[in-house]
């Protein structure tokens, strides 16, 4: 995911490497931090695959550069946000780095495509707890601590759901208003990968 955010930015102007990685670390930094040993290395791995280019840059001093996508670049950049891999619809902090430059695919029905399969992925019931396969809805949770993790994760999923219908242009169903409980609970965001 650290090389779509770095294309994508790149996809917006070229950047000096430094305001680069201010701008990744702002999109990704208060939940995966993005470190110089893992952002330059990354940074050397699409310029020698051509998806970016480095160029020195004399007005701003010695050893400085600005760095370009190349057209293999933006290419690479559009098959990436056009089929997220699994990992990056279900995990909610890779989903959004690719929501954050969905807008670069020209065509609106392939952005639509990316934000159904995150809305189907959200629409399966899971949890956090299970009996046996079954997920265990928050009212059925005693431990007020685990109760309220699956509280705030049905509320978390149900204003995306509601965003991703207003975007795809859909109406949102009918939830439950009578308090029994029979929206079954949403999938949880998935734990950031380590």
């Amino acid at each position: 995911m650290l090389e779509l955010a770095i294309l994508g930015f790149l996809a917006e102007a070229p950047l000096p490497g430094h305001e680069l990685r201010r701008r990744v670390a702002q999109l990704t930094g208060y939940t995966r931090p993005v470190s110089d040993g893992s952002l330059y290395p990354a940074i050397n791995r699409l310029t020698k695959a051509g998806l970016i280019e480095r160029r020195a840059d004399p007005a701003a001093g010695a050893a400085r550069y600005v760095l370009s996508l190349t057209a293999a670049g933006r290419a690479d950049m559009l098959q990436r946000l056009r089929r997220p891999a699994d990992h990056e619809i279900t995990d909610f902090t890779r989903f959004y780095i690719v929501l954050a430059f969905l807008s670069h695919l020209p065509d609106v029905a392939e952005q639509h495509a990316v934000l159904r399969r995150r809305l189907e992925f959200l629409e399966e019931p899971a949890s956090f707890f299970y009996d046996k396969d079954r997920p265990l809805r928050a009212e059925e949770i005693t431990d007020p601590y685990r109760r309220g993790m699956l509280l705030t994760a049905r509320a978390t999923s149900r204003a995306e759901r509601t965003w991703l219908r207003e975007a795809l242009g859909e109406k949102p169903p009918a939830f439950d208003t009578t308090g029994t409980g029979t929206e079954s609970d949403p999938r949880p965001p998935a734990a950031p990968a380590s």
